[in-house]
């Protein structure tokens, strides 16, 4: 594996953090367990009968995306994809909220932790997280990369989070829309978090940081897990949260590099974090087991989980607080996950999506085209829980499989996306990991164990060669066979009990598919938008085509 190595080390091509945080003591670096300690001394949480730390996030159980703003600067404004995703905050109303802030925290106390975001040498950032409570440092220590004692010696941090969840941001003054307010200065590599004690706030505004850098240094930042086998065949799983990045990136049969951030660099790609923050609603020992082991160990960060204050045992199936239960632990707490976070050019690469309308095949392979498209669409559902208001499945389209966290154009992402697949001839899947035989509500989830065979076969290249028919609507090579599938699953239309049904439901998905689309068609090849489903207006299509058309 060969890397290019910047002409500047980062901390040279990036500003360093803002101006400095002060408070009334700030406890820096502290191990797990004095965290714990400090944790259960203050009431943050219960330690569990086998040793997580169980805590709650009170009314906020999953991100604010409405709440998150990117301060309007001249060093970034330009490269900025501003609009529903990325909402511009002035510098006077950022200054006067961080000068409130550390007003606040004059007489309080913050844990510090000095940590690194990225694994390969050449794109590390240093950043320091400072946090109100002890398990948010925890959550922090877990989640990012730890520095070794003699890189702690020389640290300084390229940019700085300060999380402080009991202060309260004022849309009357500070141009922000609540109480809550996720703000990052790229100028001054600063990200403040207020008003919500979702910790995964702090590791989705890093990831957002990451994303704006790394396309400088030739590099596509994705919100995805990758594995690597044996032969050092290593595949990138993309998809939003709950649409099984790391369910299905945790293969005992593979080593595991990341579950939720990675970059691809001209020839390697590598993980931003050091951990996983894992849903661990009705986990099964039985088909999750490696996951389903951390949330039995000490040093991980349960989130919301069920618990009896008794006893202390867990109850994973409850969803009494909300549905986006999340464990947090360190990458090491997977037992085959590879330590250098470092591999090769991926071989496959898997779209995933939780289709909640049951009309995407469970496995179909795209052409490059059709690769683009299904990119830049970002088709899944918004599952309950994963964000505030979100109650049951509904569709959503999330340009990149991760909009919420792009702050430039999908389109440059896309671009570099294309660029790689192109040059080493990198095949690309999409599954459904959502439903099959009708819509949530009246058909079921993908089986676990299916589309685990599914994505094995395919990464695997044991569908190379096999016959394909061509869905009429979305123009998806299905396989007609899979080792260790049903064949009657393979076909969406076969599996509803009613097929006029079924083309309905196809027919509205295809149209919104179209409706999404216009926002990025001006940028994008005739080729690219043609790849899309029927453009069906009035007509329904039902037909399927013949094995080997595809």
């Amino acid at each position: 594996m060969t890397a290019t190595t910047p002409t500047h080390p980062p901390s040279a091509r990036a500003p360093r953090a803002g101006a400095r945080v002060r408070a009334g003591k700030i406890v820096a670096n502290l191990s797990t367990a004095a965290l714990y300690e400090a944790a259960a001394r203050d009431g943050e949480g219960l330690i569990a009968a086998e040793g997580p730390l169980v805590v709650s996030t009170g009314t906020h159980t999953g991100r604010s995306p409405k709440d998150k703003f990117i301060v309007r600067e001249p060093s970034s404004e330009a490269n900025i994809w501003w609009g529903d995703v990325n909402h511009p905050i002035s510098e006077e109303h950022y200054d006067r909220l961080r000068a409130r802030l550390m007003a606040y925290l004059a007489d309080r106390r913050l844990y510090s932790q000095d940590l690194f975001i990225g694994a390969h040498p050449a794109h590390r950032r240093s950043l320091r997280v400072y946090t109100e409570t002890a398990w948010a440092s925890i959550f922090a220590r877990n989640l990012f990369r730890r520095p070794s004692a003699e890189d702690l010696a020389g640290f300084a941090p390229n940019f700085t989070i300060i999380d402080v969840p009991s202060f309260q941001a004022d849309p009357s003054t500070e141009g922000v829309r609540s109480g809550t307010a996720i703000l990052v200065h790229l100028q001054r590599m600063e990200i403040i978090i207020v008003g919500t004690m979702y910790a995964g706030e702090i590791k989705k505004s890093a990831f957002t940081v990451m994303n704006y850098l790394m396309p400088d240094e030739g590099v596509l930042p994705m919100h995805s897990s990758i594995n690597v086998g044996q032969a050092g065949d290593s595949v990138v799983f993309f998809g939003l949260s709950g649409t099984g990045k790391t369910t299905l990136s945790a293969d005992p049969l593979r080593s595991l590099i990341g579950d939720d951030e990675h970059g691809w660099g001209s020839d390697y790609v590598f993980n931003f974090e050091g951990g996983c923050y894992a849903k661990t609603i009705r986990l099964s020992p039985m088909y999750e087991p490696d996951i389903f082991a951390t949330t039995r160990r000490f040093g991980t960060i349960l989130e919301n989980v069920d618990i009896d204050p008794l006893t202390r045992e867990l109850d994973l199936d409850s969803e009494r607080l909300t549905e986006n239960t999340r464990g947090a632990y360190p990458l090491h707490f997977i037992g085959n996950a590879d330590p250098t976070g470092i591999a090769g050019t991926p071989r496959n690469v898997v779209f995933l999506t939780a289709d909640a309308f049951g009309v995407l095949p469970p496995i179909s392979r795209l052409t490059r085209e059709q690769a683009a498209y299904h990119f830049i669409s970002g088709y899944t559902a918004k599952l309950a829980g994963t964000e505030i208001g979100v109650k049951e499945p509904s569709a959503t389209f999330s340009a990149g499989f991760g909009a919420p966290f792009l702050p430039r154009h999908p389109g440059v992402y896309a671009h570099l996306l294309m660029d790689r697949l192109e040059q080493y001839d990198v095949p690309v899947w999409l599954v459904n990991t959502g439903w099959t035989g009708g819509p949530y509500g009246t058909g079921k989830r993908m089986d676990i164990t299916q589309t685990r065979n599914m994505v094995r076969a395919a990464i695997g290249g044991e569908l190379r060669g096999v016959p394909t028919v061509t869905d009429a609507v979305f123009g998806l090579a299905i396989p007609t066979a899979v080792p260790g599938v049903p064949p009657e699953v393979l076909i969406p239309r076969d599996t509803w009990p009613d097929p006029v049904a079924y083309d309905k439901a196809a027919a509205t998905i295809a149209h919104m598919f179209h409706h999404n689309f216009r926002a990025y068609a001006d940028g994008v090849s005739e080729a690219i938008r043609d790849a899309g489903p029927a453009n069906f207006h009035s007509r329904t299509v039902t037909r399927m085509s013949q094995p080997g058309e595809g």
